[in-house]
């Protein structure tokens, strides 16, 4: 009996340790289906937040609906790689994207008015407008009045309407330029002086400029500048009866600096010992005709050629096919034929003179001056061709240059 109870108690025992093992189980089994079945939850736990975010990482994009952390960290690294940025909630991370990208690209999106959009229209200094009667690259008086205004200081932007030789186009060009509110507007050409004086007083609070001349017409918007071309065409001559015995000019109209020029290349040929011969063609701009006058001055002997205008060109292609010297004004004419042929020009730095009217525009007077440009003020330089110039040329060039502006010499007629 004793061993039967014993036999029964251990039984029991047995079945107790079945049993405990068997709910042990149970539990871990449930445990793993939980762990198992937590990615089909409905709501968003921390599981699906790191699955959604691997999602995001994986396929550029953001699969999380209610906004949450992990999605805002996927959307500023998509925004970051990609250039732009995602966000629909104007966050802090999109502004810092933005403002990124207006610093790589040179512009600014911003809808305020920027301060780089106000620098890209703040201009310092007045606008100027040209209206001249030949080509900018005429190598000749257009170009002249091209160069300077390039050179000075205190001006916005420069336009130019060149090729006006008719004197109507040209003062509907003026006006226009007016009317479109140009600071500064230049009539390149004393045949301008009508137009000026007609125009100027219906625009007083623009600035005209015009030369080459003296008059200002009593209105206190117009200026006048002119060229003291007489002194540097001395120098030039004076060089001229150096190099050779017989010399040609072909004028255009005996009018202005171009007269001016003849005048005063003629008395120092003539004091250096030379034959100086004129022809006026009456023309500015017909190249043929400056050909044929200087042909005619080669046949009868010339050595050296000169001439004034934008024409001169036809009578610097004879000097070169002849094999003669040529001497320029206005512009630096050493590139209009080969090496050797050019032997110097008298060049106008006009800005010498058009700085001050620049300055004074600047500074709220807009006119009622006349300017020259001359050898002593520096408005007027000789400069030398391509050629080996021989130093008894440039001391004599230097030497005249002294005596013109110390006024021993006679450099004008009249």
């Amino acid at each position: 009996m004793k061993k039967t109870m014993l036999f029964l108690v251990a039984l029991l025992a047995a079945f107790s340790l079945v049993a405990a093992s068997c709910g042990d189980d149970d539990d871990a089994e449930e445990v793993d289906s939980g762990d198992d079945g937590s990615d089909m939850a409905d709501d968003g736990s921390d599981m699906a937040d790191e699955d959604d975010s691997d999602m995001a990482d994986e396929d550029g994009s953001d699969m999380a609906d209610d906004g949450s952390d992990m999605a805002d960290e996927d959307d500023s690294d998509m925004a970051d790689e990609d250039g732009s940025d995602m966000a629909d909630d104007g966050s802090d991370m999109a502004d810092e994207d933005d403002s990124d990208m207006a610093d790589e690209d040179g512009s600014d999106m911003a809808d305020d008015g920027s301060d780089m959009a106000d620098d890209s229209g703040d201009h310092e200094g007045i606008s100027v407008a040209i209206v001249a009667p030949s080509a900018e690259n005429d190598l000749a008086f257009t170009q002249s009045i091209v160069d300077s205004v390039e050179r000075l200081d205190g001006i916005s932007s420069h336009v130019i309407t060149p090729g006006t030789f008719i004197v109507e186009d040209a003062g509907v060009a003026l006006r226009q330029y007016a009317e479109s509110g140009i600071d500064l507007i230049i009539g390149h050409g004393s045949q301008y002086g009508g137009l000026i004086q007609e125009i100027a007083p219906d625009f007083p609070d623009t600035a005209f400029a015009w030369g080459t001349a003296v008059d200002t017409f009593g209105l206190p918007n117009v200026s006048a500048y002119t060229a003291a071309s007489d002194q540097g065409g001395y120098v030039l001559g004076a060089a001229a009866a150096e190099l050779g015995s017989n010399v040609g000019i072909v004028g255009p109209i005996e009018v202005g600096d171009a007269k001016l020029y003849v005048d005063g290349f003629r008395l120092g040929a003539e004091a250096g010992g030379a034959e100086v011969n004129v022809v006026y063609t009456e023309s500015f701009a017909d190249v043929q005709l400056a050909s044929e006058t200087a042909t005619g001055f080669v046949s009868n002997g010339a050595d050296i050629l000169t001439g004034t205008a934008q024409m001169t060109v036809g009578a610097i292609s004879v000097a070169e096919n002849e094999g003669v010297l040529w001497f320029g004004t206005q512009s630096n004419q050493t590139g209009a034929a080969e090496d050797g042929v050019v032997a110097a020009s008298q060049v106008y730095r006009w800005e010498v003179a058009l700085q001050q009217l620049v300055d004074d525009i600047n500074n709220g007077d807009l006119g009622g001056s006349s300017y020259e440009i001359n050898l002593e003020n520096g408005g007027l330089q000789i400069e030398y061709g391509n050629w080996d110039v021989p130093d008894s040329i440039t001391d004599l060039v230097d030497s005249t240059i002294e005596a013109v502006i110390a006024g021993d010499v006679t450099t004008r007629v009249g």
